[in-house]
């Protein structure tokens, strides 16, 4: 029997519902290209939002902007609902805010970089030791001097600082290498070059933005346009990465919920963990683990099980698994892992079915009333109930006029940062060394210095977990803290 407490998904040997109250144990979406994953995605973000639960949703292809309209009723549609015991398919759109970096498609998304952080920076960068070293110095003399990181001329002009007053920081920061100032900067040139400036700057995103609903109590899917961002998949990766670890930092822990404040879809998975250091692994297994007291429940999208570390698969309860196929030893090696993780089922050979999946079919396994995750049932989906395909140009450009949030976002706001400063004090031949200058706090979502230098000293003094994961992507994460 279905109630206002659960998701129904599919049907197996019986209803496949995701419970509300348990959808903050975090969940797997797996399975191979064209098996039926988005639609499974589609099915969980609508049951979420009709339920009052905030969704959001990085759109790799383009194709979830359907989301914000209703599907267009159809023979197969029909039978499929009825077949999975659904009744009448009621096509209806879904209350959606559009996120786009470049603002064209969407709010504007920014954030500043004192909140990225040096150690996101680095791995955005790639900067080896030695360069991670300077930027760690220019961010802390900006700390010290009262300087705010908003935007990439704020840095590229701290840098230029530092690199002019080296000798003169050397006893109180540590060495800096020239070498590695001219190496940062040309990093910095190579993200404006691909258009990655427009992050930055102000106003920059307050994440309670995320976790509104619509007049009638259903939650807003947040659809970050990512189909030209996937083109950067470091940026893209690190992106997500920090917009977790502001959920992590800002929201409060409040137990266990009837119902998540928050869903997280982190699609294309494997791009947060290809080449990443034990270390980031490690922190991101506790915040995963931790995050959920705070009402937020992570689902991890991809193609095989394998691409998510097992430290992190363990933490995940809520399984769909689509199609896999055995075509190499690899691919033998996911299906064997993806069966591992399920409470067997005596009525089928799980190995095998996962081979054997048809478009829209797919094993799951939730957690029940007790948390223990249920036994395996192969699964026909139901059908969305928003269109499949992407909304048009002008159908988003409306959903964007008429969102609760337009025109918070869309007006740059470039107020007096550190460039200006340091453009102010560039007859100066060193730093005044001062004590930490604060400025006044934020105010809706403009990110003052108050903001900024309050998360850098507690990001840097460490203590709890809480300042562990620090600036950006769980701050020391990249440190190994």
């Amino acid at each position: 029997m279905r109630s206002d407490n659960d998701v129904f998904v599919g049907k197996g040997e019986t209803p496949q519902q995701l419970l509300l109250q348990l959808a903050n144990r975090h969940g797997l979406i797996a399975g191979a290209t064209g098996t039926g994953k988005t639609v499974s995605v589609k099915v969980l973000a609508e049951g979420l939002s009709s339920r009052g639960v905030p969704v959001f949703l990085a759109d790799v292809k383009g194709d979830l902007s359907g989301t914000s309209r209703p599907a267009t009723a159809d023979a197969k549609l029909t039978e499929r609902a009825r077949t999975v015991g659904l009744g009448e398919l009621t096509p209806q759109g879904f209350p959606t805010l559009f996120w786009d970096i470049a603002g064209e498609q969407g709010h504007p998304l920014r954030t500043t970089i004192s909140e990225m952080g040096p150690f996101l920076l680095t791995r955005l960068l790639q900067l080896n030791s030695a360069q991670e070293g300077v930027l760690n110095i220019a961010f802390k003399l900006a700390d010290d001097e009262g300087l705010l990181l908003l935007d990439l001329k704020d840095l590229r002009a701290m840098l230029d600082f530092v690199g002019k007053n080296a000798s003169n920081l050397t006893t109180t920061y540590g060495t800096v290498g020239k070498a590695s100032i001219g190496a940062i900067q040309r990093g910095l040139l190579v993200l404006e070059q691909e258009g990655a400036d427009r992050l930055f700057g102000e106003p920059a995103l307050d994440i309670h933005n995320f976790m509104r609903t619509d007049p009638e109590g259903r939650g807003y899917v947040s659809l970050l346009r990512a189909d030209s961002l996937m083109r950067q998949p470091r940026l893209y990766a690190t992106f997500l990465l920090w917009l977790l670890s502001e959920l992590f930092e800002e929201l409060p822990e409040v137990g266990d919920l009837a119902k998540p404040k928050l869903v997280f879809f982190f699609d294309e998975a494997h791009l947060l963990f290809n080449e990443a250091p034990k270390a980031l692994i490690e922190k991101v297994e506790q915040v995963v683990r931790l995050i959920r007291s705070k009402g937020v429940g992570v689902y991890f999208i991809s193609q095989s099980p394998l691409d998510v570390p097992e430290s992190v698969l363990g933490q995940l309860g809520n399984r769909i698994q689509h199609a896999l196929r055995a075509f190499t030893p690899r691919d033998q090696k996911a299906v064997r892992a993806a069966a591992e993780t399920f409470r067997a089922n005596p009525a089928f050979d799980v190995r095998a079915a996962i081979t054997e999946l048809a478009v829209g079919e797919a094993l799951v396994s939730f957690l029940d009333e007790t948390g223990v995750p249920g036994v395996v049932q192969r699964t026909r989906i139901r059908p969305p109930a928003s269109r499949m395909g992407p909304a048009s140009s002008e159908e988003r450009s409306a959903s964007v006029r008429a969102s609760p949030l337009y025109g918070h976002y869309e007006q740059v706001v470039d107020r007096e940062s550190a460039y200006e400063r340091l453009q102010s004090r560039a007859d100066r031949p060193s730093p005044e060394r001062a004590s930490p200058r604060r400025a006044k706090g934020r105010s809706g979502p403009t990110q003052t210095a108050a903001d900024a230098l309050v998360k850098s000293v507690a990001r840097s003094i460490g203590g709890s977990l809480g300042r562990q994961i620090v600036r950006g992507v769980l701050g020391s994460i990249l440190k190994g803290r």
